[in-house]
């Protein structure tokens, strides 16, 4: 990949990777390497290396040229050598080599290094990423095959990268005849300054006619990444830092990136200016408009970034003018690549990212944006999209589903191509599921209406409250899958309670069933006090009858209603699920039975007021007899104590 969409939005930051050697030997290839010229540096220091001299520096370098420049096989090979050669390297190096092992698909390998890179940084957001998305290829593999892709038809043997939309057109950067002089070579690539183009779309999307796009844009240094607004009026697009024949410079002699706007007036662009937020700091790249076009959103490494770069949005006012750069947040960005934004018309930010779980290199994903503005977890689209490789610019027609992106993988002309894709079925940008419910008297089974539903997360804090319809029906919409909430329900006259932890499933909707207890209910002869107060299971050691101290609390509710009620005798029932000999079964509920009844008795219940039998196996709730397998939770809806009113 070439140096203008790598390297340029991550100079500064380069640069603090070059902690050279001072031995002579590398001498020359360090000061090619602090110019960012790799390729005369990797020449050097692989001779070097041949002549059996190592160093952890050294290796350091290699890795990074190649990493920096997108060879992400070679850079495998060298961080590979890198860590053959010691083990106490920085943190980061273990997440670069993870990204080049998957260029190589070694994912077993990239998931291992992965995973020590998570014990050195914990708190990296990568990190964190890659620890909650260990099924992340399985995911990967969910999203794929919704593509068909091929060449756009108008790549070159040089780097065709990014593209938009311009009225019935498409616009691309390309380092293609960008000089009549031999000299303007870019140092890094050795190829020519990236200016715009553009080429005549085809009905299946391929393009052809590409000459250049405008010489009032197009300048003796780097524009690309442009974004027009609908009338095709106004063009937002990335340039080095030159205006007027100027070159800017930061504190470090760097020309940086900014983003410039002109308007059209006839056939010619005019008003060329920089935008106001722009900086000689720092880079910013690659814009894309909302669908109000009152939305600007980027790609940066200014003041405030989490990682290499961040993506950013900044509101365009009535009057032209711009509010404050906004970062994106920490679900969107991470401490790697993010960037190459592109927002559709109903709120999808397709963008390229390394910090998130992909294939390898960077990887387009996808957020939704929601109507307060704020966007969802990122998806993985998959692949063909998707590769080893980098992968980026994504740009797509919402009406044809006809689109293109940029890769560097292999089979292409030049650097970086142009593909042209054909997008089959939409992507499910994220899993959601409906969570539903309904409230109903527990005595009488109708429905209760008008009872307060409230939903809370972990920890208690209340997210939405809504009441129960006519049907006693609730609906908090849809939610995220795999997050958690706790459902209260509170009702004037009845028992207010509370859910155990609900988790939303992927493939299935949650509906709760919620039932309602009035404070004092109906005991009448048959009543079984267990149901009274919703017990569930009188809990004994496998195999043992003596009452544990849990069962001892469940216990102590019916002692109560038992000293309440002088008069009212009980039959203590215990049953057993299928598993052991009908015999063992039938022993062993008549001893807990009699072993219950006992506590009672210990705790001042007359004898006469109780009975105790053991029923084994004999009268199971469910299918679950000899020989038949059942699961965990079917033989335990078996394994089960009743407490029948006998008199009152």
């Amino acid at each position: 990949m070439i140096n203008y969409k790598k390297i340029t939005l991550l100079i500064a930051c380069i640069a603090s990777f070059c902690m050279f050697s001072q031995k002579v030997k590398e001498a020359k290839a360090d000061k090619a390497y602090d110019k960012l010229a790799y390729v005369d540096a990797i020449k050097t220091y692989e001779r070097v290396v041949a002549r059996g001299l190592k160093s952890q520096d050294l290796l350091q370098k290699l890795g990074n040229a190649y990493y920096f420049k997108a060879d992400l096989v070679n850079a495998a090979k060298w961080y590979g050598e890198l860590f053959a050669y010691t083990q106490n390297i920085d943190p980061e190096y273990y997440y670069r080599y993870a990204q080049s092992l998957k260029e190589v698909k070694e994912y077993a390998k990239a998931d291992q290094i992965l995973s020590k890179f998570n014990e050195l940084k914990g708190t990296d957001l990568r990190a964190k990423l890659a620890i909650n998305a260990k099924d992340y290829l399985d995911q990967i593999k969910k999203n794929s095959g919704r593509y068909i892709v091929e060449s756009a038809g108008i790549n070159s043997k040089f780097s065709d990268f990014g593209s938009a939309f311009f009225n019935n057109k498409i616009v691309f950067a390309s380092a293609r005849d960008t000089s009549s002089f031999a000299n303007r070579r870019h140092s890094w690539t050795g190829e020519g300054f990236t200016n715009l183009f553009k080429a005549d779309v085809l009905s299946d999307g391929s393009l052809t006619k590409a000459e250049r796009f405008s010489s009032d844009i197009n300048s003796r240094v780097n524009e690309s990444t442009p974004v027009f607004t609908k009338d095709g009026k106004t063009v937002y697009f990335t340039r080095n830092n030159y205006i007027e024949g100027k070159l800017g410079k930061d504190s470090e002699k760097t020309t940086l990136l900014k983003l410039y706007k002109a308007t059209l007036e006839g056939e010619k662009w005019i008003n060329i200016k920089e935008l106001p937020f722009n900086s000689n700091n720092y880079s910013i790249a690659h814009p894309t408009l909302s669908a109000d076009e009152h939305t600007l959103f980027f790609a940066s490494d200014m003041s405030g970034t989490l990682g290499q770069s961040d993506l950013y949005k900044i509101a365009i006012n009535n009057d032209g003018s711009f509010g404050t750069p906004t970062n994106l947040g920490k679900k969107i960005n991470t401490e790697g690549r993010e960037t190459f934004p592109m927002l559709t018309s109903n709120g999808e930010l397709y963008f390229a990212s390394d910090g998130h779980p992909g294939l390898g290199g960077l990887d387009i994903f996808v957020a939704k944006m929601d109507i307060d503005g704020n966007f969802g977890e990122p998806v993985n689209i998959g692949e063909p999209v998707n590769s080893s490789y980098d992968d980026f610019a994504f740009l797509i027609n919402d009406s044809s589903r006809l689109g293109y992106f940029t890769s560097n993988r292999e089979g292409g002309k030049g650097g970086d191509d142009i593909y042209k894709f054909k997008e089959l079925k939409k992507l499910v940008t994220k899993c959601e599921q409906d969570l539903a419910g309904v409230v109903t008297d527990k005595e009488t089974g109708l429905p209760l209406y008008n009872a307060k539903v409230s939903l809370l997360d972990v920890d208690f804090k209340t997210l939405k409250d809504v009441e129960s319809d006519k049907d006693g029906k609730f609906d908090f919409g849809l939610k995220n899958c795999k997050t958690v909430f706790y459902i209260k329900v509170d009702k004037q006259d009845f028992v207010p309670t509370q859910t155990n932890l609900i988790t939303i499933k992927e493939d299935e909707t949650s509906f709760i069933e919620i039932s309602l207890e009035k404070p004092s209910q109906i005991i009448k002869k048959g009543s079984d006090l267990m149901k009274l107060f919703n017990i569930s299971i009188i809990h004994f050691d496998l195999g043992k009858y003596n009452i544990r101290a849990d069962a001892e609390i469940e216990l102590a509710k019916i002692l109560d209603v038992l000293e309440q009620y002088p008069q009212m005798e009980v039959d203590i029932r215990s049953h057993t699920d299928s598993r052991q000999s009908a015999e063992k079964n039938r022993t062993l509920s008549q001893n807990r039975a009699t072993s219950t009844m006992d506590w009672f008795t210990k705790k001042g219940i007359a004898k006469n007021r109780l009975t105790a039998k053991g029923y084994g196996e004999s009268q199971l709730l469910n299918k679950c007899a000899d020989g038949v397998k059942c699961t965990e939770e079917e033989h335990q809806a078996n394994r089960r104590s009743e407490f029948i009113v006998t008199k009152i």
